[in-house]
């Protein structure tokens, strides 16, 4: 069954909508708008969480409702609500009719459609039993506890949704899409004497929870958590100053998506606001630097097969060899700065409107043996896992807390430092790469970007790379 099929059933079947008379509602609200969609939304979700032996919580909800926009230029009137009637969607095309009064704009060309399928559109929450979840994660705290008598604490969590959407635009173009999304998170603090310190690690994907009931596959969550803490409750104070960095692959490339990727999501560009604003051609970042933003891969976190205005998601090529090429870009900031849509017009849900955001991003591998890069370091830091970070997109700069960070003696890892953290300026930063790994891997499945007040699910990843004359901030008195 395809996926329009199945949210018709959802949106017009069981809810009572008319279909056709909800596209003559919506056909009459972007009378005269340039550009503009109806967005329906149905969502299930479910979080449990376990907490020193015992289920400390668990939540089911189910959401549903729409988003009503019309764009005319740099115009949007948006209005939301989360009952699906004749009724509402009235009151809301009274609404955002005000903007398009008047104004004579050509309506845009509809997204180019897609029949790819890059994840199942089973619900992930009734193909799994509740005792069976439950099972899951008191077999992590017990397989945790039974690890290392220097645990005091083992939190896990698992948490799920299933999203249909239905996209409905005045040019009578429909488009669904069905997203099914998992996590699981384990936590676990050690002490030895009065230290303690806490690692963290989690999983997640369109997927569904049958991946990670494999005992091998939550295992691993737990035995990479216990090695965090551990490796911190052995550590030292990190030292400060300007010195080599290397950062390690997967996860640390969050720090890629923050100092550089939303400096490269279009609104900010349109309006310029980011640092990278009018510099299409020119070299942002090192050579071989080729930093790349893609909604198409299978079963990811940040993947989609459409995105929220219907447009199929793609591999976008954002730097190129060092030079920038490109934007990520929504409808209407496409339409505006003359470029095309890129598959970004993402939003939280159906009560937030679109805009620019990142998918899968990442830089590509380049061709240096990890091993040889930090055997090129006589003294400096190797930052293997962030924690929190906070950038200025229109300035660039950035400080990002590493979680897990070791000395590098003579080229090789030293002891592991607590209280790192990195500073510098983004743009800036890119230029200091001179040294790129050929071990590009992507994160586990755990990121959640924030921009405007909206959260939207994405993924990250980078190769071993080498960083040169980075200010770090230590703790080392």
């Amino acid at each position: 069954m395809s996926d329009l099929t199945l949210t018709d059933d959802l949106f017009f079947n069981r809810s009572g909508l008319d279909q056709n008379r909800t596209e003559q509602q919506l056909n009459e609200a972007l009378q005269g708008a340039e550009d503009g969609e109806l967005y329906l939304e149905y969502r299930q979700s479910e979080s449990l969480s376990f907490d020193d032996g015992r289920l400390k919580s668990a939540s089911f909800d189910t959401n549903q409702g729409f988003g009503l926009r019309a764009i005319a230029g740099e115009t949007r009137g948006f209005a939301h609500a989360s009952e699906l009637s004749e009724a509402a969607i009235g009151r809301a095309a009274e609404t955002v009719r005000a903007v398009s009064s008047g104004y004579g704009g050509t309506s845009a060309a509809a997204p180019s459609g897609t029949n790819r399928s890059l994840y199942t559109d089973s619900n992930p929450l009734s193909a799994v039993e509740f005792e069976t979840k439950i099972k899951l994660l008191q077999d992590i705290d017990a397989y945790a506890r039974s690890l290392d008598d220097r645990i005091r604490q083992v939190s896990a969590s698992l948490a799920g949704s299933w999203q249909a959407v239905q996209i409905l635009r005045a040019d009578g173009e429909r488009v669904a899409d069905i997203r099914p999304l998992v996590r699981i998170n384990v936590s676990v603090v050690v002490g030895d004497g009065d230290r303690m310190e806490t690692g963290s690690q989690g999983a997640g994907g369109r997927v569904l929870y049958d991946h990670y009931l494999a005992p091998e596959t939550w295992r691993a969550q737990v035995d990479e958590a216990l090695r965090i803490a551990l490796v911190n409750l052995d550590s030292v104070p990190a030292p400060a100053g300007e010195m080599e960095v290397v950062l390690g692959p997967g996860w640390p490339g969050v720090m890629l998506h923050e100092a550089v990727g939303h400096g490269l999501e279009g609104d900010f560009n349109r309006k310029q606001t980011s640092i990278f604003s009018g510099r299409i051609g020119e070299q942002v970042a090192a050579r071989g630097v080729t930093v790349v933003d893609d909604g198409t891969l299978a079963d990811r976190r940040g993947s989609l097969t459409v995105d929220d205005e219907g447009t199929a998601s793609a591999r976008n090529v954002l730097i190129e060899d060092g030079i920038l090429v490109g934007y990520m870009q929504d409808r209407q900031n496409a339409r505006l700065m003359d470029m095309a849509p890129t598959g970004n017009g993402r939003r939280q849900s159906h009560a937030h409107h679109p805009m620019p955001r990142m998918t899968n991003t990442f830089m590509e591998p380049g061709e240096r043996d990890p091993a040889e890069i930090l055997s090129s370091v006589k003294t400096g830091l190797y930052a293997a896992n962030f924690g929190g970070g906070q950038v200025d997109i229109t300035s660039g700069k950035f400080v990002f807390s590493a979680s897990e960070a070791y000395l590098i003696e003579d080229g090789k890892i030293g002891p592991a430092v607590k209280g790192a953290t990195l500073i510098g300026n983004g743009p800036d930063a890119m230029t200091k790469i001179s040294m790129i790994g050929n071990d590009l891997k992507l994160d586990d499945g755990v990121g959640t970007c924030g921009k405007d007040g909206q959260g939207v699910p994405v993924g990250v990843g980078q190769p071993t790379i080498k960083m040169t004359g980075i200010t770090v901030g230590g703790t080392q008195v």
